[in-house]
């Protein structure tokens, strides 16, 4: 019985042990190569920075980056398997390996920094609020006894769940489709990222980022699976390195300055070499 006992213990840590390794290996680069393709995880509804256009082709400021990151990887800037995230799937998707990398408008926070590895950060952002022209949202206090619209899984939801319990959070899962409820007059303001919010009320005449910046400045960063520290360091190395001393700037011009144009200045939003100033 004793040896029985110690056969079956032997097997099963040899299949665990087997298990870690294939676990070890997802989003690995070499998983990547012979794959050919890298699987991003981006977001289809949230110009200027993940979107999809009129002819189903992915752009923006995020996309601008995944295409540099599979040239410089696999030699071939299209050697890319898009896949659509929403906020509150991000963290599950790179856990479930359904992507290899995150570039999803990811705001980092100690929080998510416990369940993914962040890269060096490439943006700076902080939480803005966007209402109609018709009743401004000037001040949080505006909203006492109103609704915001939030997107769950974002860090506009976090602060005003923790430092404002009292204004009640109108949650969508979809960005444009929190969007369209604050077009629609379901809501008096919504809270999103401000480089978000800036570029949708640009786009949407009839609407002001009244408020361009609350709670505390922040980065967004790409993100890999806990762990997956050889993926991270080619990522941190492009960043820093890789890309050149004024990539994120270019990206800026191509992508952003069309959207913004003199309302933003870009040195509030760009990060060069994963170094914010």
């Amino acid at each position: 019985m004793k040896k029985l006992l110690f056969v079956l213990l032997a097997f099963m840590m040899a299949v665990a042990a087997f298990a870690g390794g294939q676990q070890d290996a997802s989003g690995s680069l070499e998983k990547i190569k012979k794959a050919g393709k890298i699987r991003i995880g981006i977001f289809s509804d949230t110009p200027p920075f993940g979107f999809v256009d009129a002819k189903g082709i992915y752009q923006g400021y995020d996309v601008y980056f995944a295409h540099r990151i599979a040239k410089d990887m696999l030699g071939d800037e299209n050697a890319i398997e898009f896949v659509s995230v929403d906020p509150a799937n991000r963290v599950e998707f790179l856990q479930s390996d359904k992507v290899d990398i995150i570039m999803a408008n990811f705001t980092v926070t100690p929080d998510r920094a416990l369940a993914v590895d962040f890269t060096l950060p490439y943006m700076k952002v902080a939480i803005g609020i966007v209402s109609p022209d018709r009743a401004p949202i000037k001040k949080i206090s505006d909203l006492e006894g109103k609704e915001l619209i939030v997107n769950p899984g974002t860090t506009s939801e976090v602060y005003f769940a923790k430092n404002y319990p009292k204004i009640k959070l109108q949650k969508y899962e979809q960005i444009s489709a929190g969007f369209n409820a604050l077009k629609d007059g379901r809501a008096p303001a919504l809270a999103q990222d401000n480089t978000v919010v800036f570029a949708w009320s640009v786009q949407n005449p009839g609407f002001t980022t009244t408020i361009q910046s609350i709670g505390s400045l922040d980065t967004i960063a790409a993100a890999v699976r806990k762990g997956n520290k050889e993926l991270l360091d080619w990522l941190n190395n492009e960043i820093s390195t890789g890309v050149g001393d004024t990539f994120f700037h270019d990206d800026y011009k191509a992508t952003l300055l069309p959207v913004y144009g003199k309302a933003v200045d870009p040195e509030s939003v760009v990060v060069e070499h994963g170094v914010v100033k």
